[in-house]
């Protein structure tokens, strides 16, 4: 007698990953849609064989919504939305594989790979001239105040000249890059009275002013490995006639009379002269028509 014996098939294997542990370095830059982890690094196999059916979470909290599959059957790992280095540079994704969909009542059996992605730093922003204000709340984007100072007329300081709110400083904001900052000057200065120091930012005279007009100069950092990130700042100088005197009162005791009962902001007069308002004068010796 012959008999013929079919084997069923029973799903009692689980997928199986190559690797269950995987770590992956994106730079910060990479472009939304760009593949980060191949699928040849992903697939997991099933000894049944069953098809297999993927799903990705994350982790780390704040992270979510950065990385995506290209399907359910596709484990594929691409970036979903642009990434900031300053928001976050670790995050860990888990990957599921099972052998029956989401939601199926039949018996699933279920593998998992973990995916450790570091954020590496790129050349993103331009320099940053300090003190700077940020303007949007993740801290992005600084902008800078305008840096003034004063020089004298027909004089040549031999010094690097004092502004406020300090001195010219600009850094890059990639700070683990750092990358090297030189300033120049790109306008304002048609007659070249005034240089910067290319590495230090350090304004100095190259001769006298003579003219009490004020010079807004327009002075440039650039980093020296991509001359496209820079940034440029404003820079005004007042021209002022030289100051040695101080202000004098005219006199050194002034008298004046007030009467009972008046309303605020009533005037106070001349002791002696009643009819006529008391009056606090100063001169200045180098501005004798101020």
């Amino acid at each position: 007698l012959d008999i013929q014996v079919t084997i069923l098939n029973v799903n009692d294997n689980s997928p199986v990953f190559t690797q269950t542990n995987l770590t992956a370095v994106v730079p910060e830059d990479t472009k939304v849609n760009a593949i980060v982890v191949p699928r040849g690094n992903l697939s997991a196999s099933d000894a049944d064989p069953d098809i297999i059916y993927y799903e990705l979470t994350t982790v780390v909290t704040g992270t979510d919504g950065y990385f995506a599959i290209k399907g359910v059957n596709n484990p594929e790992i691409y970036l979903q939305k642009a990434l900031d280095y300053e928001k976050f540079n670790l995050t860990t994704l888990v990957l599921y594989a099972r052998d029956r969909p989401v939601g199926s009542l039949e018996v699933t059996n279920t593998a998992t790979a973990t995916i450790n992605i570091y954020i590496e730093q790129a050349d993103t922003k331009p320099p940053w001239f300090l003190p700077c204000t940020f303007i949007n709340m993740d801290k992005s984007i600084c902008i800078s105040s305008r840096y003034t100072g004063t020089v004298n007329i027909y004089e040549i300081s031999m010094k690097p000249l004092i502004l406020e709110p300090g001195p010219i400083y600009a850094i890059d904001p990639d700070y683990l890059l750092n990358e090297k900052i030189v300033y120049s000057i790109v306008g304002g200065d048609p007659d070249k009275v005034f240089s910067v120091d290319a590495d230090t930012g350090n304004l100095t005279m190259n001769k006298a002013a003579t003219s009490l007009d004020s010079y807004l100069l327009q002075v440039m950092a650039t980093q020296v490995n991509n001359i496209q990130k820079y940034s440029i700042a404003s820079v005004e100088i007042k021209v002022v006639s030289k100051n040695n005197h101080p202000p004098y009162f005219k006199t050194r005791i002034y008298n004046g009379t007030v009467f009972a009962g008046l309303d605020p902001r009533s005037f106070v007069f001349q002791a002696g002269a009643p009819s006529t308002p008391l009056m606090i004068t100063a001169e200045d010796d180098d501005f004798p028509n101020v």
